[in-house]
């Protein structure tokens, strides 16, 4: 068995629906992610694929503050594969694209103790004013360019969610 990501196409969308459903348990994430592609804001949408089925999912969505900024949310991996690293493998993708791409700063909202192992950071976070901010909002500085202290604000679809 060989684990491999790419991009998502057209014909994966129900089958990406289903597994952020299965993996969070409701369709709230699933919505997040149709309604951020409907309104052309996802950047990234990466899916892990074994053997031609779609078992992780991955969504970095631009941001309308601070400039060159995205927010990564939802992380989905199959219920029955979770903690195999799937995840992981997902995350460390996703920098490396927005990194590439010229992505200056990464938000998310997550436990600190998983994500502080991919460089995200309460501290890096601190500075931003945000809605979410708390203990789980955090950032990882991407690039050399620094960026100024701003709102951060998420797509209209994460204000959507309730």
């Amino acid at each position: 068995m060989s684990l491999t990501l790419r991009e998502e196409r057209p014909e994966d969308t129900r089958k990406i629906r289903a597994l952020v459903t299965a993996a969070f348990g409701q369709p709230e994430e699933a919505d997040l992610v149709d309604a951020l592609r409907t309104a052309n804001d996802l950047t990234l949408s990466l899916v892990a694929e074994e053997d031609g089925k779609i078992i992780g999912h991955i969504a970095l969505s631009r941001l309308k503050s601070p400039a060159n900024s995205v927010a990564l949310a939802p992380v989905s991996i199959a219920p029955d594969r979770q903690g195999g690293g799937i995840g992981g493998a997902l995350i460390r993708e996703a920098i490396a694209r927005a990194n590439a791409t010229g992505e200056t700063l990464l938000f998310v909202l997550g436990d600190p103790a998983y994500y502080s192992r991919f460089g995200f950071s309460t501290a890096t976070a601190a500075p931003f004013d945000c809605v979410y901010a708390g203990e789980y909002f955090m950032a990882l500085e991407l690039n050399t360019e620094k960026a100024d202290p701003a709102e951060v604000i998420y797509a209209d679809a994460f204000g959507d969610l309730g």
